[in-house]
């Protein structure tokens, strides 16, 4: 069932990206123009045709919009962020993978321009998001169907929206659905410094939840933790200074945790596990250092620890629209309320796109590649 739902994903991913043929003519005719002109509307947009490394593989190319239908939307994008899932499709190292040739870029904000006779929730002028992975919003502009997207409120900082739908979704989820928390609980994790990572302190802390916050030692490393502690961590230590004996005298003064979240794996996701309350969870959703998750036997036996995974491609699967666009609400509010915040971004033109995605892939890179359209 699983499999058969994700390729209906991933052909719906494809069936969109076919709404912008090459400029060339070469995958087929050319789209009816949507302008009054005779003449295509020739949008940009970053294609790979394999798989491979994203600095090589990526091509910024002239594509032809195709002509709005009855229930299409018209959109320009603002904004789209450059995310880890975005380079690991690229690789073809993920869960979702679209057909190719196919447009990179799973999150981003647009502008609706225009929309078909049948379209009843949008109008021009609305912010809206993609409602699911795969579509690609590394482009100019694009003809979308209406279910393909996701109304957000214009009243909210660009920036946000543009990195609204993927992270802090991921770090909401995950604080509410493992573990019954309550105000004054605590919470491990590593990879802090990453936009699920800021989007967990934030909301933990709107939820009056405190939280441990692990990152790799680094010669800007005090600057990193005032600017976690800037956005509500409560602790920032190392990676070293997790593994040291002295860890357990932490505990005197807070709760141990009863959910740890893992982005890493191996040795960071064992020590994680380790600081973990007896009958709590580790949730794991990246796996940065490509190592497997290594669990004590003693601590699943004894402690009665509890391993899952998270993937909101999987949890949209098994939630309606719906509760989805609720999500997407309870997040608005809290940045209205600036209690959530868009992760450290850079701002880079589209043409400029080879340098974000070199950045997006350095190590100890603490600001979001974000591409402006």
């Amino acid at each position: 069932m699983w499999v058969c739902s994700t390729l209906w994903r991933v052909r719906t991913a494809a069936r969109q990206w076919r709404r912008l043929l090459p400029a060339s003519g070469c995958h087929g005719p050319a789209a009816s123009s949507y302008s009054a002109s005779a003449e295509p509307a020739r949008v940009r947009a970053l294609v790979y045709g394999h798989h491979g490394d994203p600095a090589k593989v990526v091509e910024l190319k002239n594509l032809e919009l195709a002509a709005v239908g009855g229930s299409d939307v018209h959109v320009k994008m603002l904004a789209a962020p450059i995310n880890p899932s975005d380079i690991n499709m690229i690789q073809g190292n993920y869960g979702l993978l679209p057909e190719l040739p196919a447009v990179g870029g799973n999150e981003g904000v647009a502008q609706v321009v225009a929309v078909g006779s049948n379209v009843t929730g949008l109008k021009p002028g609305d912010w809206v998001i993609p409602a699911n992975a795969g579509l690609g919003t590394w482009r100019t502009e694009a003809v979308f169907s209406e279910e393909a997207l996701i109304q957000v409120p214009s009243d909210i900082p660009l920036q946000s929206a543009a990195t609204l739908g993927v992270n802090p979704c991921t770090a909401y989820r995950m604080l509410m659905d493992f573990e019954q928390l309550q105000p004054g609980d605590s919470v491990i994790q590593n990879a802090s410094n990453s936009g699920v990572g800021q989007a967990v302190i934030q909301i933990a802390a709107a939820l009056g939840l405190r939280t441990i916050n692990v990152v790799r030692d680094r010669p800007d490393i005090q600057k990193l933790s005032d600017r976690l502690k800037s956005l509500g961590a409560e602790h920032v230590i190392t990676e070293e200074e997790l593994r040291r004996p002295e860890m357990k005298n932490f505990f005197k003064d807070m709760p141990q945790p009863r959910l740890a979240l893992n982005c890493v794996g191996g040795k960071s996701s064992t020590e994680l596990l380790r600081q973990l309350a007896r009958g709590g969870t580790m949730v794991t959703y990246g796996g940065m250092a490509k190592q497997p998750v290594i669990a004590s036997v003693s601590l699943l036996i004894f402690k009665d620890l509890k391993l899952r995974g998270f993937w909101l491609s999987q949890w949209k699967k098994d939630h309606s629209p719906d509760q989805f666009k609720e999500l997407i609400l309870t997040l608005c509010d809290l940045i209205r309320r600036d209690q959530l915040t868009a992760p450290a971004c850079s701002q880079v033109p589209l043409q400029d796109y080879q340098s974000a995605l070199e950045a997006s892939m350095k190590p100890f890179m603490s600001s979001k590649q974000i591409l402006t359209m």
